[in-house]
């Protein structure tokens, strides 16, 4: 018996130190980004953009609509939500398919302005250490503004103000109601979402968006 004891107190020993290892090789991959691209250039980069859209010009009901659907825990974390993730996690296995990544929206901004191209598990850890250092230094407001300005709409619109002028013809803020639910649904799976590639699909995107802001208490005509 003692002999077994001491054969999973060293496996035990054994896995936390490969854990341990492996999480400095994620905080290193961090620090290594930072190293090379401070955070307020990669914001700066974004707020560049020529079409780039500030908080107060996009309708309050697209934010809303957004965090229902992508993060609904968001005022409520520091960039990383372990209560949300498992909910994501055990949803998924419910419903046998990927219907939730998980990732907060921090993460998400995070994974765009840094590792864009690399899914590997160590990215994965190291975005988390990069939004608990985007919402150290900005407001939730700032993140939010960021995040809509830099991911992909579909039909080749990279921000909001392109994909709301490409596909409703107007500026983020004269989008209606209909209109905010529906595009904030886009960018979960752009090209399968895209309103020009698939309207139908796009559409049945934004029940699921309208669901979940009802779940979350937003008020939706």
């Amino acid at each position: 018996m003692k002999t077994i004891k001491r054969i999973v107190l060293l496996l035990v020993i054994i896995a936390v130190c490969i854990c341990g290892y492996e999480v400095k090789l994620c905080y290193d991959k961090y620090t290594d980004a930072l190293s090379v691209k401070s955070l307020d250039v990669a914001v700066e980069e974004i707020m560049s953009k020529p079409h780039y859209t500030v908080y107060d010009d996009i309708p309050t009901i697209y934010f809303n609509a957004v965090v229902a659907t992508e993060d609904r825990r968001f005022y409520k974390h520091n960039g990383f939500d372990i209560i949300g993730t498992t909910r994501a996690v055990l949803r998924d296995i419910k419903e046998k398919e990927l219907l939730e990544g998980g990732s907060t929206i921090s993460q998400q901004l995070a994974k765009n302005m840094y590792f864009p191209k690399d899914d590997t598990l160590q990215r994965k850890i190291a975005e988390v250490f990069m939004a608990l250092k985007i919402e150290r230094e900005y407001e939730k407001k700032e993140i939010l503004e960021f995040y809509v300005n830099g991911i992909y709409y579909g039909s080749g619109y990279y921000c909001i103000y392109d994909a709301a002028k490409g596909y409703f013809n107007k500026k983020p803020i004269d989008m209606t109601e209909d209109e905010c639910t529906l595009l904030a649904g886009i960018p979960n799976a752009p090209s399968v979402y895209s309103l020009d590639a698939n309207p139908d699909l796009a559409k049945k995107r934004q029940e699921k968006v309208i669901e979940c802001m009802k779940e979350c208490g937003y008020e939706i005509e």
